[in-house]
């Protein structure tokens, strides 16, 4: 069993910083991807960020050039830098990591983390 836990979220004022971390414990194997996907009430989740083992990136285009992936390999955790914070930026931020483990694949998330970005 694969658990993530999910620390970093809060209010902020626009144009602020918050910093996301998630860490992943458990039967872990290997880590291939690990990232971030928010959600707004009524909406489908959609992506942030994510982050190979290669460290290979993906962005979403509405937080291109204000949001930075970074993982550390050894300790299995994904962190998301967000600088000039929107109000739009306000959602609830899920970490989601997708590995293997001795025996199975898994595709774990994590319980998310409220962002509020508001004066």
């Amino acid at each position: 069993q694969v658990r993530l836990v999910e620390s970093g979220g809060g209010l902020v004022q626009p144009g602020g910083s918050l910093r996301l971390s998630c860490a992943a414990s458990g039967s872990i194997f290997s880590i291939n991807v690990m990232g971030w996907y928010r959600q707004v009430p009524g909406k489908q989740r959609e992506l942030v960020a994510v982050i190979t083992s290669g460290g290979s990136t993906d962005v979403g285009d509405s937080v291109k050039g204000r949001f930075t992936i970074s993982r550390d390999n050894a300790k299995n955790l994904v962190s998301l830098q967000m600088n000039s914070l929107k109000p739009e930026d306000t959602a609830v931020y899920y970490c989601n990591v997708r590995g293997t483990t001795a025996w199975d694949r898994f595709n774990s998330w994590g319980q998310g983390t409220q962002v509020t970005v508001s004066s």
